[in-house]
């Protein structure tokens, strides 16, 4: 099934077509049936703003509720597997890789992730589950003692894979 085109606002530019909608404009799940599995991956990033006093803490490992940082990690890595439950249109695929990694940085949590799968379809939105579940977690465990903990830029920073082929973002600068 061909995806609608959608009207541009701005005449010259190219219109956008949207892979889950349908020509009358109701939301579908792609059928990925007939594509061959191949390896794919992805990575997003994302992180946590927290206060100096939060930062201290979890260098020193005495936030009161525990291992921030290992909580969040096995948290990230669950959310990538359960991707599915969540957005409802993604597919059920095999995760078979999952790295969630945190790092302490001056005024903040760096969450990055990668998830690989031979599939169908691409890992962007396990990628991005797993970045944001994380950083919800370091919030959830930190909220008692920075309410002014903040999530901030969540986004996929490189795939592969895929009839598109490989992506990294451009830096920004």
């Amino acid at each position: 099934m061909t995806a609608p085109t959608l009207p541009s606002p701005d005449r010259a530019a190219p219109a956008l077509s949207l892979t889950h909608l349908r020509a009358d404009g109701a939301a579908y799940m792609v059928d990925v049936t007939a594509k061959h599995p191949t390896v794919r991956s992805a990575t997003a990033v994302a992180q946590v703003v927290v206060s100096e006093t939060v930062m201290g803490a979890l260098r020193g490992g005495t936030v009161p509720k525990g291992d921030v940082l290992a909580v969040a990690r096995i948290a990230g890595i669950q959310a990538a597997k359960r991707t599915p439950e969540l957005l409802p249109l993604a597919h059920v695929i095999g995760v078979h890789g999952c790295e969630v990694d945190l790092a302490l940085e001056p005024d903040h949590v760096a969450i990055t992730a990668t998830v690989r799968t031979a599939d169908r379809t691409g890992v962007e939105m396990e990628a991005l589950t797993a970045v944001t579940v994380a950083a919800l977690t370091v919030v959830d465990m930190v909220k008692g003692v920075d309410k002014s903990a903040a999530i901030r830029e969540a986004k996929i920073v490189a795939k592969s894979g895929g009839r598109s082929g490989d992506w990294v973002r451009p830096q920004a600068g």
